[in-house]
């Protein structure tokens, strides 16, 4: 019956993919298929994940990553078929999981570590809207120079594959010292100083000039430490925190003193006299001891002599003095003390003489050793100590009768005895 007319029939040709760019990525990046026969693509599959597309042109696809992991296969379907499939391989966002330190001045300038993972490729830090200076060290491990900033502020890392999590930053003040309590003490050191300021928290080193002290106590307002040894001079104590270091206080190093004698050596049990102490490194004495016994009246003439009121105490002790330097020695002279009680007398042999004088008398009692003064009534006679219990004395002249006859000694004077003036 013969041929039919013609209708066309259209050959195609399936999509081919040829490049992606890129070829990795966070979740939603922007990815550019390159290839051949796109026109008319009714779909675009990151492995089993449709994807939002824009046909640019026959050649050129812009497609959205759809979530997804790992490495899946990119195709694009077209009324002609299925492209062939090129790789895309996620990368997943940075995490942080900490920073080392996490505190620092508000004047910036720390280095500051920051841990975590997905680091390779960083193209920015910020600590809140401040951008920082940094370097990476490994996809685990960033440096980072912190920008200026006050108060709390977040800290993230930006890569190719988007935006980490934020971990706080805290900026602190520098540390501040208004005082130190006290400000001198002896170089041995081991003396507990106490140091006044503000934002003194998390101090990580207190020095005395280049000397490290021991730190016992640390509140935001004040510290405490064990002060180490030192040269005799004045010294710079400084604080340093995380936020830098504070300025600087003086601290004197003292010597101890030396005493090197005392103007009298021997005095009352009962004390109250003065005496007179001289040595080196007095002049800040706060203290001074007659053994376990505390003068009183302690009056600083110059750094080598001081006067006190002898506290009571018996037999012989050591006199120191104290200084912020510390407890005095004993130097190349006498720093001991006698204790004398009083003298008494029990009798008098013979207990009359003549009134021209000139007569020997035998005195006997106790605590005579220092006798320095014996009288009858009012004359004074000479004497010769003989032991603790007997001394000589020779009558001196005197009016017909009797008079008192006492005993002087550094430990006062004894109780009368009658010696009786005969014509």
């Amino acid at each position: 019956a013969g041929t039919s007319n013609g209708v066309t029939f259209s050959y195609t040709v399936p999509p081919v993919i040829t490049a992606l760019s890129p070829a990795s990525g966070a979740v939603g990046t922007s990815v550019v298929i390159s290839g051949s026969g796109f026109t008319g693509a009714s779909s675009v599959h990151f492995g089993s994940a449709s994807a939002t597309f824009t046909v640019l042109s026959d050649s050129q696809i812009q497609a959205t990553a759809p979530a997804g992991s790992g490495t899946v296969q990119v195709s694009v379907t077209t009324a002609a078929g299925t492209s062939n499939s090129v790789a895309f391989a996620y990368t997943a966002s940075p995490v942080i999981t900490a920073l080392s330190p996490a505190s620092g001045p508000t004047g910036g300038t720390n280095i500051v570590t920051i841990n975590g993972s997905g680091f390779t490729g960083a193209t920015l830090v910020q600590f809140g809207s401040a951008s920082a200076l940094f370097t990476v060290v490994s996809d685990a491990q960033i440096t980072a120079t912190a920008p200026a900033g006050t108060g709390s502020v977040p800290v993230t890392v930006t890569t190719p594959a988007g935006t980490s999590n934020s971990v706080t930053y805290t900026y602190i003040n520098a540390p501040v010292i208004t005082s130190l309590t006290p400000n001198q003490g002896p170089t041995s050191g081991g003396n507990t100083v106490t140091i006044s300021g503000t934002n003194l928290s998390g101090a990580t080193s207190v020095l005395f000039g280049t000397h490290a002290a021991t730190i016992t106590t640390n509140t935001a307002a004040q510290i405490t430490v064990t002060a180490p040894a030192g040269a005799a001079q004045s010294v710079n104590v400084t604080v340093t925190t995380s936020a830098g270091t504070s300025n600087p206080l003086p601290y004197f190093y003292v010597t101890a003193p030396v005493i090197i004698g005392l103007n009298v050596t021997v005095g009352p049990s009962g004390g109250g006299n003065t005496v007179t102490i001289f040595g080196s490194g007095l002049a800040l004495t706060s203290a001074v001891h007659f053994g376990p016994a505390a003068a009183t009246n302690i009056t600083v003439i110059s750094d080598s002599q001081i006067t006190v009121t002898a506290p009571a105490g018996t037999g012989t002790v050591l006199v120191t003095a104290t200084t912020p330097g510390g407890t005095s020695t004993v130097g190349l002279g006498n720093a001991y003390y006698v204790y004398v009680a009083p003298p008494i007398i029990n009798s008098l042999t013979p207990a009359q003489g003549s009134v021209s004088g000139g007569d020997d008398v035998l005195i006997r009692g106790s605590n005579l050793t220092y006798t320095d003064a014996v009288f009858f009534g009012t004359a004074p006679a000479s004497f010769a100590p003989v032991s603790d219990t007997m001394l000589v004395a020779t009558s001196p002249a005197g009016a017909a009768g009797p008079v008192t006859v006492t005993v002087h000694s550094p430990g006062g004077t004894s109780n009368g005895a009658t010696f009786q003036y005969q014509p």
